[in-house]
């Protein structure tokens, strides 16, 4: 083990009492250590943690814990009784800066000296050398370095933030060179440049991982909230500044993520005011503000979305059963959601990307506080499965998959206890939605995030005031990432841009003229069809690739014209939207998420149809029209016909094959009545394949006949006129017959004849069939009527009347 590190043993995890554990801490020999004195000060940008103890012998020891390595670090020891404020490292683990107030024993040992309060000193450290005192003052005061933004990038020199007690910050630039060796030393330590960034500020914020400074100042009795962000090349920034309308005094001092100091000052700090500034990678800026409560019976917080526009109040009964409030209201940064915690009484978890819908947040209470099961690691848990960030960066990773099986078979348990809304609709759009957000911003106001639009309905235990408020004044004009993003947002508030989300309206109008069309005989041109069918071949393949593994539901195996028509209409529709909003973005690019859009939606369907064949044991047998239909079989169907519903009121294209599926369950599944009922309403759509495996698979019993022909009397002319031939039945001649009559006699118009009927040609003396039987003959032999014919059954005047006279036949009892 190198020197001056150690693994991290149990007891630094909180064990209490006195732990005897060997340290390699430098040249230093076998400490006994007394872990009750073990506190964290600091966490670094780059995630490791400063903490200080003390020895045997009562000196304050300094370490750091590298997150990386899993390794401890000695860093300084101070041979005195001392309380640490605040402490933090640089980057380059050359410099350690600490803020510092004597105990108490040390004060009335001392307090006949007159001398400095606090110290703040700035001590060498690459190897242990100098220490320089930055502060020797009254008031407390705390240290933050700079990081860079980039790991790889070392900074000339390195920058330190002091915030002090009476309500200034400043910015002390030390740079460092080497001597004899390896030895780091402050260059010109006896003269540090500095700069003032803020002064009379009654609250401040340290933004760790963005390296941003947000702070509050009063003038002329106003509220206003700042932002300097320190950039990459050394310097910083005023980004905004906005009205906050809250009630603030300047006397008021509260400070916000900027270690971990001492107690005692510590309390010092505001206990009136609880706020926090959280911002998300979408451009999002929120404010969280609570005032200490004057009784527990009402609690009230606030929530500012600056990026929205308003402001949303909210008043909760935290709930009697004896449960008494000993803690205040806790918020949470969750990227995309605000969790608002009272420990024991309610977790409310509100979505900031989308404000304005209410019913994508989560309030979580019960009479007499949550549940035992549900309190602080429950909603702990609850918080880290609705973070996108734990699922990791995105992509079809393991983790993804997993989370969105486990969503898959909660919903497929679930979807008949949900009331306020379609589980199945709301888990298609979403995940379709999340599939092709990171290619761009500003998606939520192109494309459909939610099927749940408008829900205003009160949630019981929690009252809401929404109010307009004012919008940051942006600072600076050239803006990146986070910033232009933000402004962005602000700008659609600001001129008030209507979304111009998509919709499937369209591509459901045009598909259902394509459809009529086509069962008029009528083309479109060739070109613009083969376009529409090509993007269909692109989804069904991207589909099939994003499933891993042997499918066992029979979808995506038939031709399905239909469909895949509505989903290749679908696909050029959503590429033409995104075309005409999303300025700079590739034609190609473009393209491709509108496949991928398509494709992730189908993919879906698919995902849930084989989670619920797993869970039920279903295989291919289940395709057999002969017996009854077992349970497993009707929830299944069941299950489609909720999907089938879920889709069709957004009018979405299904899977080749789904209908045949969904027909094919039903026939086995339904008693007659309730599967034509079901036919009837557009439940159950009739495709080619289905009925072909109806009238082959089913022998002509008289049941089985009575369904038959209760299904095709009901088929599209389209299907029929291909299907009825398949069928070897006078039932099926009939339909035929007729059929034929219809078409011949459509444009018919009545003439005098040159000739009496030949009666002695006609085996049965029935005038008004010998009439209509010489008619076709006469039709039929001109050239117009045989051009009519074409492409349709081969049927003449002959086989109608034999038809008729079987039909007549059978009806006589004869």
């Amino acid at each position: 083990m190198e020197s001056g590190a150690t693994e991290l043993g149990p007891g630094i995890g909180g064990r209490k009492g006195w732990v005897k554990q060997r340290l390699t801490l430098g040249k230093r020999d076998v400490l006994e250590t007394n872990y009750e004195s073990l506190r964290l000060l600091n966490v670094e940008r780059n995630g490791n943690i400063v903490y200080t103890y003390k020895d045997g012998k009562g000196n304050v020891v300094f370490g750091l814990y590298d997150c990386q390595t899993r390794q401890n670090e000695h860093l300084y020891t101070f041979e005195k009784d001392l309380h640490v404020i605040s402490c933090s490292v640089n980057s380059e683990r050359t410099l350690l800066a600490a803020s510092l107030v004597q105990s108490t024993k040390e004060r009335r040992r001392n307090e006949l000296q007159p001398g400095s309060k606090c110290l703040t000193l700035l001590v060498e450290i690459s190897p242990i050398n100098g220490v320089k005192v930055l502060k020797a003052v009254d008031s407390c005061v705390w240290v933050q370095f700079l990081y860079p933004h980039d790991a790889s990038h070392r900074l000339p020199q390195s920058h330190l933030l002091l915030v002090s007690e009476e309500k200034y910050i400043e910015q002390f630039h030390i740079q460092v060179i080497q001597e004899d060796g390896n030895r780091v030393v402050i260059k010109n330590s006896g003269h540090l440049p500095r700069d003032r960034i803020a002064e009379d500020f009654v609250w401040a914020q340290w933004d760790m991982r963005e390296q941003r400074l947000y702070y509050i100042d009063m003038k002329k009795s106003r509220t206003i909230l700042k932002c300097i962000q320190f950039n990459a090349d050394e310097s910083f920034t005023l980004m905004f500044e906005t009205a906050l309308d809250i009630p603030l005094s300047s006397s008021e001092f509260k400070l916000v993520n900027f270690g971990c100091g001492y107690q005692e000052e510590e309390e010092k700090l505001s206990k009136h005011l609880t706020l926090y500034v959280f911002t998300s990678h979408t451009g999002s800026l929120c404010v969280c503000y609570s005032q200490k409560f004057d009784s527990w019976e009402q609690m009230t917080y606030s929530v500012f979305y600056f990026h929205a526009g308003y402001r949303k109040t909210f008043t909760v009964a935290p709930g009697s059963g004896g449960s008494q409030v000993t803690k205040d209201i806790t918020f949470l940064n969750l990227d995309f959601y605000v969790a608002v915690y009272l420990p024991g009484h309610f977790f409310h978890l509100l979505n900031i990307q989308h404000p304005d819908l209410i019913c994508h947040s989560l309030f979580l209470t019960a009479p007499g506080g949550l549940p035992a099961g549900l309190r602080e690691d429950g909603c702990a848990a609850l918080s880290a499965g609705l973070w996108p960030g734990a699922a990791g960066p995105g992509g079809p990773g393991e983790d993804t998959r997993s989370q969105t099986s486990c969503i898959i078979q909660w919903i497929s348990e679930n979807f008949s206890t949900c009331h306020s809304f379609d589980l199945i609709q709301e888990f298609i759009i979403a995940s379709s939605y999340w599939s092709v957000c990171p290619e761009t911003r500003n998606m939520d106001v192109l494309l459909q995030y939610s099927s749940v639009l408008t829900w205003n309905k009160e949630i019981p235990g929690i009252t809401l005031v929404t109010e307009e408020i004012p919008l940051p004044l942006m600072k600076v004009r050239s803006l990146q990432g986070y910033w232009e993003k933000l402004n962005s947002n602000l700008e659609h508030v600001k001129y008030a841009m209507p979304p111009s989300r998509y919709t499937n309206g369209v591509v459901w109008r045009e598909w259902h003229n394509l459809v009529s069309e086509e069962e008029a005989g009528k083309r479109r041109s060739t070109a613009y069809m083969r376009n529409i069918l090509h993007n269909a071949v692109k989804v069904i393949s991207d589909v099939e690739a994003r499933h891993l593994e042997p499918r066992l539901t029979p979808v995506l195996q038939e031709e399905d014209p239909h469909q895949r028509l509505l989903m290749g209409l679908m696909v050029s529709e959503l590429k033409d939207h995104l075309l005409r909003h999303l300025q700079g973005v590739k034609k190609k690019i473009i393209e491709q998420m509108a496949v991928d859009y398509t494709s992730k939606l189908l993919h879906l369907i698919c995902c849930i149809l084989e989670t619920s064949w797993r869970k039920h044991n279903l295989d291919s047998w289940a395709l057999r029209l002969d017996g009854r239909g077992s349970a497993a079989e009707f929830a299944v169907f069941h299950l489609m016909t909720r999907i089938l519903e879920a889709t069709s009121s957004l009018f979405l294209p299904l899977p080749p094959g789904f209908h045949t599926l969904h027909t094919i369950l039903g026939v086995h599944c339904l008693p007659l009545h309730s599967l034509l009922h079901y036919i009837d309403n557009g439940v159950l759509f009739l495709t080619e394949t289905a009925v072909t495996r109806l009238l082959k698979d089913l022998d002509n019993t008289e049941k089985n006949e009575k369904l038959k022909f209760s299904i095709i009397v009901r088929l599209p002319p389209l299907i029929g006129r291909k299907i009825y031939r398949l069928w070897d039945h006078p039932v099926s001649s009939i339909i035929i017959s007729r059929n034929h009559v219809t078409r011949m006699l459509k444009n018919y118009k009545k003439q005098p004849w040159t000739s009496v009927i030949n009666k002695s040609s006609l085996s049965i003396d029935f005038l008004p069939l010998n009439y209509l039987i010489e008619i076709l003959t006469r039709l039929e032999s001109s050239t117009q009527a045989l051009n009519d014919l074409e492409g349709h059954d081969n049927v003449d005047a002959e086989f109608v009347e034999e038809a008729a006279l079987k039909h007549t036949t059978v009806l006589l009892g004869l």
